[in-house]
């Protein structure tokens, strides 16, 4: 019986790695023949003519990205870390259950808030908006994370740190962070992925913009004499392009060379969502074997 159940769970596993590894060839076979380095340093092209890329789509993924990085995971590692600590409080019942009514809502309504609260108020679309939205996605994974590898850390250190007459928001910062911070990287590191593939929220958000390119708008604000801040600000307040909106755009026209070009875009964002997952483990990883030195 034992080596039945041991073949069958062998079976169901590799069952279910199928279609993974179905998904992921049929992608490098179809993507791969229209990555070159233009893909990666031009603009895209007029519909009907052949080349191109899509530095536009790629620029706008890591802005948007990063700027909901700068809004998320502050506030989330700080509510995190009140939430595993007053478990039993008022405040902290209800952000555990808004972090999974959060975790719950579709993306595309998220998208509709915003567009609501911040595009609709502004009068245009912006990357600011989009990076909105893919910060409210990546709050529920951050917070849900950092919380459980809040209350893996012994309560010990805290009592020690305490004992020493550290107050409880540098015992927080100093003792509790650190101790946790494996874990914490890895829900962010996740954050970051759940959030790059998204592609409802932006169309109501961010829209896209084709002609976006950061060095063109950084040189242009330098020229007029723009400050740091304008520059910033500059970019984004304006329609923005990301990968998950140029494959939308693109797998639906009827131009071969754009649904190749999808095909590109599609292996692109799977290479970088496989990338932060790996990074995410490799990361624990070094940071095991450092602990284990010491």
């Amino acid at each position: 019986a034992n080596r039945l159940m041991l073949i069958l769970t062998v079976l169901l596993t590799l069952s279910a790695l199928v279609p993974l590894f179905w998904i992921v060839g049929y992608v490098i076979y179809r993507g791969s023949g229209s990555l070159d380095l233009a893909f990666f340093t031009e603009l895209p092209r007029p519909l009907g003519v052949e080349g191109g890329g899509v530095l536009s789509a790629i620029e706008g993924t890591l802005l948007m990205t990063l700027l909901a990085c700068l809004i998320a995971i502050p506030p989330a590692i700080l509510a995190a870390i009140y939430a595993a600590r007053h478990p039993n409080t008022p405040l902290g019942i209800a952000l555990r259950f808004g972090t999974d009514v959060l975790s719950g809502v579709p993306s595309i309504v998220i998208g509709l808030f915003c567009y609501a609260v911040i595009v609709k108020p502004q009068g245009h679309y912006s990357g600011f908006a989009g990076a909105v939205a893919l910060a409210m996605i990546m709050l529920p994974t951050i917070i849900r994370t950092t919380e459980e590898m809040v209350k893996l850390v012994p309560h010990s250190l805290r009592e020690a740190s305490l004992a020493l007459g550290a107050p409880e928001w540098k015992t927080a910062l100093s003792v509790i962070l650190p101790a946790a911070v494996n874990g914490i990287v890895t829900g962010v590191l996740l954050g970051i992925a759940r959030a790059g593939g998204e592609t409802a929220p932006l169309l109501f958000t961010a829209l896209g913009n084709d002609q976006f390119e950061v060095g063109r708008l950084i040189q242009g604000g330098t020229q007029n004499g723009s400050s740091l801040f304008e520059i910033l600000s500059s970019l984004i307040s304006q329609p923005m392009d990301s990968l998950p909106l140029k494959l939308w755009k693109y797998a639906q026209q009827p131009y071969p060379e754009r649904v190749e070009q999808a095909w590109a875009v599609a292996l692109v964002l799977m290479i970088l969502v496989f990338a932060l997952n790996i990074l995410a483990r490799a990361w624990v990883a070094w940071r095991a074997r450092g602990m284990r030195k010491r």
